[in-house]
């Protein structure tokens, strides 16, 4: 089993889920986190080493890396071993892009300046000044995630050259459409057990918050987000090589059986079976934080859990801010 892994959490993809799933076999099996002081590595700039919680220059590595960064390999290298399996996860800029206008609208000027995402659409460079703190969420969030240059630096064969050295760099990118594909994947990569692989989604907005696309409003979103449409694509068509190369009958075998897991849990663990809203959760160590317009989901725990149940689910339901903060009291 891989102990080493460099997980770069992108924006509104699924990817708090990922890191619940990592830290809770970090903690089993006493691994070493690069944590951030706070909650995030220095984000929006560019991750510097000096940014983690106890790094020593020529001192030890750390085991996981996993928390919100702009990704810069140089500086990455110096807090984790060589051998670090390194992987992300990308999503339709259509909906990632609909989700951020959600979540950022207090924090990026380009959003909060239109009233709606229509009225956005309809004129996003009059919107829009790239120079503006806060903005790097108004476009081409991945790309920027990602740690790349602006697009004005980029010719077409640029854009190529770039997308061949990350997928160098990311021997794995999950998609968050196919998620559960992605865990089966993810899980032959890590060599992990499946039971590993078992997870709750986190961070996930009311149902009552998601509007659905009109396919003309993607269709602009991915016009506006270019780099990231290019990004996804290319990560699109290299998960697709490694499902054919896994075998798609296996692979549907074992979606099936970690969906089968994730049902019997979430009987076990949640009141009610699935997430509620943070009003419900009366333990604030499992309430979910709440940023931006919508409203974030989260778990309350059935009443009269077993010793075991209880530690078990707690963990599967500890938002990611939290659990930081447990291991950050457990490490330092």
């Amino acid at each position: 089993p891989r102990r080493h892994i460099v997980f770069l959490k992108t924006h509104k993809t699924g990817s708090s889920t990922i890191v619940n799933l990592l830290h809770r076999f970090g903690e089993s099996h006493g691994l070493r986190f690069a944590l951030p002081p706070r909650y995030q590595l220095g984000y929006p700039q560019p991750f510097q080493a000096r940014r983690v919680k106890g790094y020593r220059p020529g001192g030890p590595t750390f085991d996981i890396l996993c928390h919100h960064m702009r990704f810069n390999l140089p500086e990455v290298q110096k807090v984790m071993p060589p051998d670090s399996f390194y992987f992300s996860i990308v999503r339709d800029p259509g909906a990632l892009a609909e989700s951020a206008f959600s979540y950022y609208r207090a924090v990026a000027p380009a959003f909060r300046r239109a009233g709606s995402l229509a009225q956005f659409l309809s004129a996003p460079e009059h919107f829009y000044d790239p120079n503006e703190r806060g903005n790097h969420y108004a476009r081409n969030l991945l790309w920027f995630d990602f740690g790349l240059a602006p697009p004005a630096k980029l010719g077409p064969k640029a854009v190529q050259e770039v997308l061949a050295w990350l997928e160098r760099t990311f021997p794995l990118v999950l998609l968050t459409e196919h998620f559960d594909e992605s865990l089966v994947l993810l899980r032959e990569a890590l060599c992990w057990a499946e039971a590993d692989m078992d997870a709750f989604r986190h961070n996930g907005r009311s149902p009552q918050a998601v509007r659905p696309l009109a396919p003309a409003q993607a269709a602009q979103l991915r016009n506006w987000n270019a780099l990231d449409w290019q990004l996804y694509t290319h990560f699109n068509r290299s998960f697709w090589r490694r499902v054919e190369a896994f075998g798609l009958d296996r692979l549907r075998a074992e979606v099936a059986r970690l969906q089968e897991r994730r049902r019997e849990l979430a009987g076990r663990c949640l009141q009610g079976g699935g997430p509620v809203e943070a009003a419900g959760i009366p333990d604030e160590h499992i309430r979910p934080f709440q940023f931006g317009q919508a409203q974030i989901l989260g778990y309350a725990l059935r009443p009269g859990l077993g010793p075991t149940d209880r530690q078990l689910c707690t963990r599967m339901v500890t938002p990611e801010l939290q659990y930081k903060d447990a291991l950050d009291a457990r490490q330092f």
